[in-house]
């Protein structure tokens, strides 16, 4: 898959810093290294190089960006625009609203249909799109007014970003744990702590398999 000029900077950077520090390099490391001084655009360009599959998150202790095991070589960009060729490959997917605490989702039956590009839903059945509100999820790169795409399942595992629904009535974006003590749903965002619900005061609505903004 090709990329912007800019996302194969940052795509390189990665790749060298992994290498020669043995580490995964911060937004703030990579904003520098690129000559860029707003970390929020670098959260836009990691996200997008997380879409296309070229990085990944350890999901482990720190949650580090890590390259993706199974990417393609990152090809230099065409000069012609690729997005109106990818675009033809979009499929229209429910746009049920805004996650936000104090809210329920939009009935499925009253959804806008929103084009989902092809290197999110992937052919993925069970989709639909949320609006992000608020910023508990930072740290994974996802910024308030992002469009975040998920998926139902039957099952969820640990370390899912998910949306639950906190008794009927809130939604919210976290990710998700289960153990003894019950549901966990732990936000990214060092402002913020995790909680711990009965089980029977959650449903999760999906698992998110994609997010979505505009550069």
């Amino acid at each position: 898959m090709d990329l912007t000029k800019r996302q194969l900077a940052v795509l390189q950077f990665i790749r060298k810093f992994l290498e020669t520090e043995g580490r995964s390099p911060t937004l703030k490391e990579i904003a520098e290294g690129v000559g860029s001084s707003a970390v929020s655009t670098i959260h836009k360009h990691v996200q997008h190089l997380m879409d296309k599959g070229f990085l990944d998150r350890s999901h482990g202790k720190g949650n580090n960006i890590v390259l993706s095991t199974d990417a393609a070589p990152a090809k230099e960009p065409p000069a012609q625009d690729w997005g109106h060729e990818e675009s033809k490959r979009a499929r229209s997917v429910p746009f049920c609203g805004d996650v936000a605490a104090g809210q329920p989702l939009l009935p499925e039956s009253r959804a806008i249909p929103l084009e989902v590009p092809t290197c999110i839903h992937r052919e993925r059945q069970e989709l639909f799109v949320l609006r992000v509100r608020g910023d508990s999820m930072v740290e994974d790169s996802i910024l308030d007014g992002d469009l975040v795409v998920l998926q139902r399942r039957g099952d969820y595992r640990n370390g899912d970003r998910v949306v639950a629904l906190i008794d009927g009535e809130e939604a919210t974006l976290k990710e998700f744990r289960k153990d003894p003590q019950g549901v966990w749903l732990i936000p990214h965002n060092p402002d913020l702590s995790p909680k711990c619900f009965a089980p029977e005061r959650i449903a999760i609505q999906g698992v998110l398999v994609g997010v979505m903004r505009s550069c």
